[in-house]
């Protein structure tokens, strides 16, 4: 089994929520445990920023979102859960305790994974029956979008149940990296903190506010980091001769005095309040959900970027992020109804995200394109040109495109899109494709399309098999038998009646 069945979330808070958040629009059901009077509002809040993203981050066919159940015990949250997720405060004991509770109830096979930022896991595996099967998963938030998980095993931890954890990470999008030693903070923190600590340095100094030092990192080396980290980074800088050329050249600046990591800053009163007023002026204006949403928006951004990285394969957490789609489009999203070929086919349904729209509010141009084209896409898979069928050398290219704008779709707005076939032959369809709001079902943009069938080792087109053509002409011979949608055969510029 390489994919989780049902989660158990023990602890609800920023991790804890945005980790529920990750299972359930994964499809996976989750059962919470938090004591907190306030959780449901909590999850309830982040679940909804992490819906918020998933529709401006994919088109691919999220699967039926999980069922979220609220607990009243550890018992009753852990049964029949084959991955648990401990994310309760940062307190040893505390975190000991719980984990050991867990494991008392949880079956036997299941996973358990540990939220801690920095907490060795033998100490947190030091009371179990069952501690081969504990593992820090260490996250980084927001954990429904950074596709990262730091997995370490204590000094009772199997390596099989490491590996087991890496591979029922990515189904749901994540990217597991198993360390090979335990180490207090693991790696990521390890280096946050070094950079944490020279950052309070400089406040506490005075070379610059929080909002200076912030903009240092995200207009410069930060933007580096988000794609290609920090040795791959450094390696570019040295050139033609690569790392050797780069230490050479830049390691002496180590023993140079341009740091205090090693000398801990005095967190007084005066240094608190000093960043506690900078920080103010630079983002106390904004409640911390709206600060989330920006936040949500700029990493979408940045993986959609990345996706189209390396010739269209992805790169670093945009290529996590394509094979995930890959994952989603290959099932479907879970709907396994055969669609009513009786009608326009309705085979998209997305909202209007940020990333979408112009300075006027509306969505681009292109954007409707790629609804568009995402139908087509979700044509194709219907009559089994789908990725394998891709991958196998042939596919269909769409040669030929006329679209109308009639109406504006504006953020937020909700879409579906509707197709109906026009006619087919061995190498080519014809289709017309219809944008309407959500809401009101106006139509909003329309689109008649020319596809045709080609082999990619032969650079032409070619005639489909007969199996495609075969579940390509019921629906051809339904839609024969519709009105011709308005618009069809129009020409550029010619009066609608």
């Amino acid at each position: 089994m390489t994919s989780i069945q049902k989660a158990a979330c023990i602890g609800g808070g920023v991790i804890g929520g945005a980790w529920a958040a990750r299972f359930l629009l994964g499809g996976i059901d989750v059962s919470m445990y938090d004591p907190h009077p306030e959780a449901k509002r909590i999850v309830g809040e982040v679940l909804a920023n992490a819906e918020r993203a998933y529709a401006m981050l994919t088109m691919a066919p999220l699967p039926p979102k999980g069922r979220l159940t609220f607990c009243g015990s550890v018992e009753e949250a852990v049964a029949g859960a084959d991955w648990i997720q401990e994310s309760v405060p940062e307190r040893i004991d505390l975190k000991r305790n719980v984990i050991t509770e867990i494991d008392r109830y949880a079956d036997p096979e299941a996973l358990i994974g540990s939220s801690t930022s920095g907490i060795m896991p033998t100490e947190l595996q030091r009371d179990m029956q069952h501690p081969d099967r504990m593992f820090v998963a260490h996250p980084y938030n927001p954990v429904y979008l950074l596709p990262l998980a730091e997995l370490v095993g204590g000094e009772r931890t199997s390596a099989e149940t490491l590996k087991r954890a890496r591979d029922r990470l990515a189904p749901i999008g994540m990217k597991g990296v198993i360390l090979k030693k335990e180490i207090e903070a693991f790696v990521g923190d390890r280096l946050l903190e070094a950079i944490w600590r020279e950052g309070l340095w400089l406040i506490h100094d005075d070379i610059c506010d929080t909002e200076t030092l912030d903009d240092v990192i995200r207009y410069s080396f930060g933007m580096r980091w988000a794609q290609m980290g920090l040795f791959e980074t450094y390696r570019i800088a040295g050139g033609e001769a690569g790392m050797r050329h780069f230490l050479a050249q830049f390691g002496p600046c180590l023993s140079w005095p341009w740091t205090k990591l090693t000398d801990v800053v005095d967190l007084d009163d005066a240094l608190v309040d000093k960043i506690a007023a900078q920080s103010d002026a630079q983002s106390g204006a904004r409640g911390i959900r709206e600060l989330e949403r920006i936040r949500d928006e700029n990493l979408v951004g940045i993986m959609q970027a990345l996706k189209a990285g390396d010739g269209g394969k992805g790169w670093g957490s945009g290529k996590v992020l394509a094979d995930f789609e890959k994952r989603l489009w290959a099932k479907g999203g879970g709907r396994k109804e055969a669609p009513d070929i009786s009608q326009p086919l309705r085979l998209v349904d997305t909202r209007v995200s940020a990333a979408w729209v112009d300075y006027n509010g509306h969505m681009t141009e292109h954007r409707y394109l790629q609804v568009f084209g995402d139908t087509s896409d979700a044509l194709l898979r219907l009559i089994g040109v789908d990725f394998a069928y891709v991958e196998g050398g042939h596919s269909y290219y769409t040669v030929e495109t006329h679209i109308r704008h009639l109406g504006e779709a504006k953020l937020g707005q909700g879409l579906y899109a509707r197709l109906q076939v026009l006619g087919f032959d061995e190498k080519r369809i014809r289709y017309f494709t219809t944008i309407h709001d959500a809401q009101s079902d106006e139509v909003l943009a329309t689109a008649e399309q020319l596809m045709l069938h080609v082999s990619a080792k032969a650079g032409k087109s070619s005639a489909a098999p007969a199996e495609i053509l075969a579940r390509l002409a019921p629906i051809a011979d339904a839609h024969a038998k519709l009105p011709v949608p308005q618009g069809v055969g129009r020409s550029v510029g010619q009066k609608v009646v």
